[in-house]
């Protein structure tokens, strides 16, 4: 989870209905240039004091942290010595190679770096990341908006430890929270049994084509029902006759579910490029990709039933051609016409029903 700070500082009259938002969203930081704005906020989040261009009290009742301009305030090094019961970093403000420079120190030496960088360029940031790559410090970027709140979070793969944020309405706190959870959780994979296979003619299947490589062991979970899917793996194993494309997952008709964003699961049909879906490892170990394109295209269709061991079902309807694969236990590579009752797949048995993609606990029968 990365951090996600509020700026309060220059909201306004929404400053009060912003802040309830950050503490319910359970944002990481609010960050005030008045300490009456920090007084009776719960534990559950840091309380962030930063006077820009103001002077600094002579003590910190409320805050849990103090970013200073060190030709203003001092060092922050020497005034944590003075207050050992408050945090404190650094502000840099990143115009030219000096500050740049700077920037670079703070996040090799303070605790706090909160980092402001004046042109859209994200160059300066990687260095500043490289820089601190064996640092204890934590860095908070200045972001402008949500998007560019994500783009921050994932540069150089690591990106930055937080983002500060100044909400231009009620739900951007929200927003926040939401993009600073850059991690998928791990899922528990099961060894199913296939019961079944079938020729079911023509239709439609998708090839979901993403912007990364996955690995020989990784794919996406795909199925006809929410509460089951196997796991199809990407095309980064060689085939006769065709190069290998290892951004891609030849994934099953397009009425399967596969899993997308936060818990929810997309049909492939509505998979685009720019979507997210989860890629997932024989051992459930997941990340989140970026769709490139979808291939929707008619070929024939084969269908595949597996039981788990607790009587739980899974179908897979996907081209019926040798080369569409799916992975079985320990990572074996199985030819999807040449599955066979009593051979084994991996698969993911959810136990919510859903609601327009989203978990939810009511009656829901799938066939």
């Amino acid at each position: 989870m990365k951090l996600s700070w509020i700026d309060v500082r220059t909201i306004g009259s929404a400053k009060e209905a912003v802040i309830e938002e950050a503490v319910h969203a359970r944002v990481s930081g609010i960050v005030a240039a008045d300490q009456a704005d920090l007084e009776g906020l719960p534990p559950t989040v840091r309380k962030v004091l930063f006077p820009q261009g103001g002077p600094l009290p002579d003590d910190f009742p409320s805050a849990d942290i103090v970013i200073v301009e060190p030709d203003k305030h001092g060092d922050p090094a020497e005034l944590a010595l003075r207050h050992p019961d408050v945090e404190f970093g650094r502000y840099v403000e990143i115009v030219d190679a000096e500050t740049l420079e700077d920037a670079c120190r703070s996040a090799r030496t303070d605790k706090w770096s909160l980092l402001d960088f004046r042109d859209p360029t994200k160059i300066p940031l990687e260095i500043v990341i490289a820089a601190a790559a064996k640092a204890e410090g934590s860095l908070i970027t200045v972001a402008k908006d949500i998007e560019e709140a994500e783009i921050i979070f994932g540069v150089l793969e690591l990106g930055s430890d937080g983002v500060l944020m100044a909400p231009a309405a009620v739900g951007d706190a929200t927003g926040l929270r939401r993009a600073a959870e850059t991690d998928v959780p791990d899922l528990e994979l099961v060894e199913l049994e296939v019961t079944a296979s079938a020729h079911v003619g023509m239709g439609d299947r998708a090839c979901v084509d993403t912007a990364t490589y996955f690995r020989e062991d990784e794919g996406i979970l795909v199925g006809s029902h929410s509460k089951g899917m196997i796991l199809c793996v990407s095309e980064t194993h060689p085939l006769p006759y065709m190069p290998t494309r290892p951004f891609r997952v030849n994934a099953g008709a397009i009425h399967s579910y596969t899993l997308g964003q936060d818990e929810r699961t997309n049909y492939l049909s509505e998979l685009k490029a720019g979507s997210k879906v989860t890629a997932v490892d024989i051992h459930g170990h997941t990340r989140l990709v970026t769709v490139g394109r979808v291939k929707i295209e008619s070929r024939p269709l084969i269908s595949i039933d597996a039981v788990a061991p607790d009587g739980r079902t899974a179908n897979l309807i996907l081209q019926d051609d040798w080369h569409v694969r799916v992975l079985g236990p320990g990572g074996t590579v199985l030819n999807s016409t040449e599955l066979r009752p009593g051979d084994k797949v991996l698969g993911y048995l959810p136990v919510a029903d859903r609601h327009v993609g989203y978990p939810i606990n009511e009656f829901c029968l799938e066939k």
